[in-house]
């Protein structure tokens, strides 16, 4: 299992590159000015992050009792960046839709775009994190939960 520090690192990590990453292709894509979509994109990182943090641990204790260990599969990578863009989806699209004056549906279809870049990112980034930051192993095998 990761410490709470690793945690920490990998949920602002992902976030930070996201961000750079994100808001200025999402302020060209949607037409709507840089500073808009920045502040859209911040607190919904920030909110993300927070989210990430319990997801991720939920996950992998999730991981753990199911499978006996935490390391990922490809198939559990898709699975958990597919489930963590789902719920992130629904806690932020009203957000969407009051901040950027558009309708659910616009609000809806940018969502899901983002939902889309997101899920991505998160397979490419976890799974890059993991290499550059392997978990813990020691413990897996010992049933300690």
């Amino acid at each position: 299992m990761r410490t709470t520090f690793d945690r920490i690192r990998q949920a602002v990590s992902f976030e930070i590159v996201g961000l750079l990453i994100a808001t200025p292709l999402f302020a060209r894509v949607f037409a709507h000015p840089l500073d808009e979509i920045g502040l859209l994109a911040l607190f919904g990182a920030t909110v993300a992050t927070l989210w990430n943090y319990f997801y991720n641990l939920g996950f992998d204790h999730a991981l753990r009792c199911l499978t006996g260990r935490t390391t990922k599969t490809v198939s559990s990578r898709v699975v958990h960046a597919i489930l963590f863009e789902a719920t992130l989806l629904a806690l932020l699209l009203p957000l969407f839709a009051w901040w950027l004056g558009i309708s659910l549906v616009e609000a809806v279809l940018m969502d899901l775009s983002f939902a889309a870049f997101y899920a991505v990112y998160a397979f490419v980034f976890t799974w890059a994190y993991d290499t550059l930051f392997p978990a813990e192993t020691r413990a897996e095998g010992s049933g300690r939960h």
